[in-house]
């Protein structure tokens, strides 16, 4: 039970910190950040391996980092189809 709920803390603390770093709005407030903070959590060690510090099962870095590539590649997406629209 408290692996799950540090999970989603560290999530969302992670996503926050991701969206802060690349300076675009993450939809959907904390809810959001906690989506992109585990797609992050997943993206950035597949692309740099785990390493660093590690809580909840996330390795802190990597998952910050690959949460910010996250953010600003579905920021860049949404000016796309706000462009097109």
């Amino acid at each position: 039970m408290w692996g799950v709920i540090i999970s989603i803390v560290m999530a969302i603390i992670i996503g926050i910190i991701g969206d802060a770093l690349v300076g675009h709005d993450m939809p959907g407030g904390i809810i959001g950040s906690m989506i992109a903070g585990f797609i992050g959590a997943w993206l950035g060690p597949l692309i740099m391996g785990s390493w660093g510090p590690e809580i909840g099962g996330f390795a802190i870095v990597p998952a910050i980092i690959g949460t910010a590539v996250f953010v600003f590649l579905l920021g860049l997406v949404s000016k796309m189809f706000r462009r097109a629209a």
